[in-house]
């Protein structure tokens, strides 16, 4: 079912045609004239009976003894067939803040997340009769496809190395995956999404401990790695330029010593306290 325009007429139009019957009853009621009054009374009520207030952002969709006849989206006093049955329907963006979800990622690990999903109506037809109740349709089907990412991509490059796209370190391209997603389960209900983002994600309370250890384990490994990169290059830089400038002349066991001494010095993670060799470089 597609939604169509539905041709109305102008209320204020109509509206004054309904005041004319109600005066003009009014006057044969006073000449007597009972059934002509009865009449233009019952006119004047079914005009009225069409008359519609369509604000801005909102549609009204009519049916005739079940048929679905067309929507509409014009603002203002508008008339259409008194016999129609109307129902408004809001087309303003709605806002659904998702509940947390606690589900597993690609690797198995139990992880916590939830988005933030900005929603509209853009078939009118769709939402009041492809589905029982768009509002609801949205909810539960915005979870399934959290859910669906959740499962689809590990936390972060930690957990799967091979893997371009991660839950954590691919913010933009994630979002876009979850709007692709719930445009395509809520083209069904006649809704647009508008923006869909990731509002909350974390490791699962059992295991966020062993996690941030993990994470705290390799931060230090890969500072330290960056530290012993840059003492070896200093250690070698400063026998290069002692030999170059011909300072002193060590031999293989006093550069080891000298080496050593200096990945100490670079490497501590504590000041050492220097000390001064007052005799010979053998002593």
């Amino acid at each position: 079912m597609q939604e169509k325009k539905l041709t109305s007429a102008s209320g204020y139009l109509y509206l004054g045609i309904a005041l004319v019957c109600f005066a003009t009853a009014a006057i044969a009621l006073t000449y007597k004239g009972g059934l002509l009054a009865g009449l233009l009374g019952f006119a004047g009520m079914f005009i009225l009976k069409g008359i519609v207030v369509i604000y801005p952002k909102e549609g009204m969709a009519a049916t005739f003894f079940g048929d679905y006849v067309g929507t509409i989206k014009e603002t203002g006093l508008q008339w259409v067939n008194p016999l129609y049955n109307k129902t408004k329907i809001s087309l303003r963006a709605r806002n659904l803040n998702g509940q947390t979800l606690k589900v597993n990622d690609k690797m198995g690990n139990p992880v916590e997340i939830a988005a933030v999903v900005v929603w509209q109506v853009k078939d009118t037809a769709k939402a009041l009769f492809e589905v029982d109740n768009y509002v609801n349709f949205v909810q539960i089907q915005s979870e399934a496809a959290v859910r669906k990412l959740a499962n689809s991509y590990a936390y972060d490059h930690m957990e799967d190395e091979t893997s371009s796209v991660t839950l954590r370190d691919s913010t933009g391209q994630i979002n876009m995956f979850l709007e692709a997603e719930l445009n395509e389960r809520l083209e069904r209900a006649g809704v647009d999404i508008i923006e869909a983002r990731v509002s909350h994600l974390a490791y699962s309370s059992e295991i966020a401990g062993a996690m941030l250890q993990r994470q705290q384990a390799s931060a230090m490994i890969a500072a330290r790695r960056l530290i012993v990169e840059g003492a070896v290059g200093m250690v070698e830089m400063a026998l290069e330029r002692l030999e170059q400038n011909g300072v002193i002349s060590l031999d293989e066991e006093r550069k080891a010593a000298m080496v050593s001494n200096l990945l100490v010095v670079l490497c501590g993670e504590k000041s050492v306290s220097p000390v001064v060799n007052a005799g010979t470089l053998y002593n």
